[in-house]
């Protein structure tokens, strides 16, 4: 972990404004979330504090408790900031894992520059929101919850689109990302591309566009989290910069869920 980069602990704190969920509780260490069921960081229970927890088990009958009202199954994110003995007592208790991200992280270099073809919407429009249904795992409840972010957002924020000019002059949407604006910290998430203008470096584009949005407003550093089996976003985001800063898994217990309240 490079030291001279921003903490565990910070950019964790950063990711809960810019993924924002309208159902908060804290219990301890941990706090609790719940929006439409779409997004992980959104739906899920993670800690900020490592210490020790001599309440830690009735604190997880309490987390449970809270996802079953909300009628979704309980979920986690294991981080570095885990209290000891978490994850060991999430297996007991039925507890597997769903998925495992890396945090990557980096400064905010020439790398990130405007784009003549990028434009930084102040929402999800619809041509912004067609290019990010294209991507991988955009459930309905995804795209619901995408589509509430303006109103529940509390820092500055911007939602990028490339679009590509055709003979006719007409511009057609190819790619999109979205980015935040905390301090010294730019997140950058939700990176699409159209499966038509794949492999044409367009993903590289609209990130460093979004990154240079965020370093205009004093931004310094740059975060984004990816599965670990996308080899290809990792690989795109290296090119700028952005490389491993710790890693994160997602627990869900293996119980049906009930029916979620939006």
């Amino acid at each position: 972990m490079n030291a001279a980069l921003p903490g565990v602990l910070e950019i964790e704190r950063a990711t809960l404004s810019a993924v924002p969920a309208p159902r908060v509780v804290f219990d301890g260490g941990f706090v609790v979330r719940s929006f439409a069921g779409g997004t992980g960081r959104a739906n899920a229970a993670c800690s900020l504090d490592p210490a020790p927890d001599a309440e830690l088990g009735a604190r997880i009958g309490r987390i449970e408790a809270f996802y079953r009202r909300a009628g979704f199954r309980p979920r986690f994110r294991s981080s570095p900031l885990d209290p000891p003995g978490l994850v060991e007592m999430l297996d007991a208790r039925g507890y597997r894992p769903h998925d495992e991200s890396q945090v990557i992280c980096g400064r905010l270099g020439e790398a990130f520059r405007d784009d003549p073809d990028c434009v930084a919407l102040a929402g999800p429009e619809p041509d912004w929101t067609m290019v990010m249904a294209s991507g991988e795992h955009q459930t309905p409840a995804r795209q619901a919850e995408k589509a509430r972010m303006p109103e529940l957002l509390g820092v500055p924020a911007a939602w990028i689109l490339l679009s590509l000019p055709g003979r006719d002059g007409a511009k057609t949407p190819a790619a999109c990302a979205f980015v935040t604006a905390q301090g010294d910290l730019a997140g950058l998430f939700d990176l699409a591309v159209r499966q038509e203008f794949r492999r044409q470096g367009l993903g590289r584009r609209v990130m460093a566009a979004a990154g240079a949005w965020a370093r205009r407003r004093g931004a310094r550093f740059a975060y984004a989290q990816v599965a670990c089996t996308n080899a290809a976003s990792l690989a795109l985001n290296a090119g700028l910069g952005l490389t491993e800063h710790y890693h994160y898994l997602s627990l869900i217990h293996i119980s049906e869920p009930t029916r979620p309240r939006l």
